[in-house]
């Protein structure tokens, strides 16, 4: 499958017909503008980006950014477009049993009804709306990893926003017995229990559906979309340039860093430290 590098990520280029054939196992991730300037400066973050197994291009943004490259994306796969598809490729298929994770309190129970109710079986086995800073909780989420291996859910839906989304997932998938694909799919499950809309029409063809959601968040979003977001810019001139570097990328440290200045160092503690090779 072919990869596209924007700024310091690898997206696959990819249509949700291909996607939907191949998706069985491992952890997908949506990349967003959003995603792209949280993976500058978050290392946990980067690190479960780089874990995944399946980064899909999320955004319109995203595809006018890779045609600028000269690399356009196949197909845009937004989160809220893919579980729909998902679930209606699978509806037959008994193995297939989905547990949702996130969203407000009763959202996501909603969600789980709807679904299965569109698809004409008892799909999603299972959801839990987790309280608000659950990730620092062990306890409650020692009994998120029972209740979801006592459901027998083979996916893992996670709503949850990022980075908590996709830290999570890296974080506790090993704990996870029975689930074989896990998929971090932001704002979805509210789309699903309808208690989201999604932009009109309009909106996503002209690539503006950040400014509805801003406009139905303002509080929430202006910072992130007028202020933190419009570095992506510039990352992407200096790539096109290539100029960009990685601030995470890994470099092979000089041998000379594994010994002590011994100007920075008293007397009595300067020695050559011995180095296995």
């Amino acid at each position: 499958m072919e990869q596209i590098n924007l700024i310091n990520t690898n997206i696959l280029s990819i249509s949700l017909e291909e996607l939907l054939k191949q998706l069985k196992f491992g952890v997908l991730v949506t990349p967003n503008v959003d995603h792209i300037m949280q993976l500058q400066k978050n290392r946990e973050f980067y690190l479960a980006y780089q874990s995944a197994n399946w980064i899909i291009c999320d955004s319109k943004i995203l595809q006018l950014a890779s045609s600028f490259l000269r690399q356009p994306f196949k197909e845009v796969i937004p989160g809220s477009c893919l579980l729909p598809a998902y679930y209606n490729y699978h509806r037959h298929d008994e193995d297939v049993k989905i547990f949702l994770l996130g969203a407000r309190p009763g959202v996501a129970s909603r969600a789980m009804d709807n679904i299965n109710r569109k698809v004409g079986r008892k799909m999603v086995v299972g959801a839990y709306s987790p309280s608000l800073d659950f990730d620092n909780d062990s306890e409650e989420n020692e009994a998120i990893v029972e209740q979801i291996n006592a459901s027998g859910a083979t996916v893992l839906v996670v709503g949850l926003g990022a980075p908590k989304q996709e830290t999570w997932i890296m974080n506790h998938k090993k704990q996870l017995k029975t689930v074989n694909l896990f998929m971090a799919l932001g704002a979805t499950i509210d789309f699903e229990a309808g208690s989201r809309k999604r932009a009109p029409m309009m909106f996503r063809k002209l690539c503006l559906e950040w400014l509805y959601r801003l406009i139905q968040e303002p509080t929430r979003l202006w910072k992130r979309y007028l202020v933190d977001d419009l570095p992506f810019f510039w990352y992407l001139i200096l790539q096109k340039l290539g100029l960009y570097k990685n601030p995470f990328e890994t470099r092979q440290p000089s041998l000379l860093n594994y010994y002590p200045k011994p100007n920075l160092l008293p007397k009595s503690r300067q020695r050559v430290i011995e180095i296995e090779i």
